[in-house]
This record gives structure tokens, C-alpha cells and sequence, in this order.
């Protein structure tokens, strides 16, 4: 009976981690900015290739505006209309940039 109960546990735990893990996807992409709001610590960019989630396959949208939070990432190089790449995550339906590079 108790190695059932720590059976059980485990699996449960097991479930918990798992679509946590599942629930947060990295994301990378190419762009140029369209807006940048500082103060917020938001950025929108219009996708070259739409960003790509890992495991997900989609149809393809690019050219559409996606807006970003930045986390970690310093804007100060980066300015309206300039050509960016970028990595970040995707968990519950929020956009988040890690790392964000000016294109030369």
C-alpha cells in the first residue's frame, strides 16, 4: 500500500514538472522593429520569418507584428526600423525576448 502511494506521488509530481516544462518554449526570429516602449519594457517587430517555437509546426504569417516583453535584453542599441534578431520564450501566451542583436 505504500509503495503504491509513492507510485502514485511520483507520478503526479511527474505530470506537474512535465507540462511546466511543456508550457514554456523557446522562440527565436528575424525582424525590424516597429515600436519600442522603454518605460514598459515592451517591443513590437514585424517578423521576416515568423518566430519559430520549438516542437510546433504552423502556418507561416510572417510580415505580421508581434509585440514582445524583454527581460534581460538592453535596448538602448536598438531603435524604430531597425533590423533585429532575437531569442526569447513563449509561456502562457506571453512573449518574452531574452536576447536581442542589431543586425549590421
Amino acid at each position: 500500500m505504500k509503495t503504491a502511494k509513492i507510485v502514485l506521488a511520483g507520478a503526479a509530481a511527474l505530470t506537474v514538472f512535465g507540462s511546466v516544462a511543456l508550457a514554456q518554449q523557446a522562440i527565436t526570429g528575424t525582424g525590424t522593429v516597429t515600436r519600442i516602449d522603454r518605460i514598459s519594457g515592451t517591443i513590437a517587430i514585424q517578423s521576416n520569418t515568423q518566430p519559430t517555437q520549438s516542437g510546433t509546426v504552423g502556418a507561416n504569417t510572417s510580415g505580421s507584428a508581434s509585440e514582445f516583453k524583454v527581460q534581460g535584453a538592453n535596448l538602448e542599441p536598438v531603435h524604430a526600423g531597425d533590423k533585429v534578431t532575437f531569442s526569447g520564450t513563449e509561456a502562457g501566451g506571453t512573449k518574452t525576448i531574452t536576447k536581442i542583436d542589431k543586425e549590421r
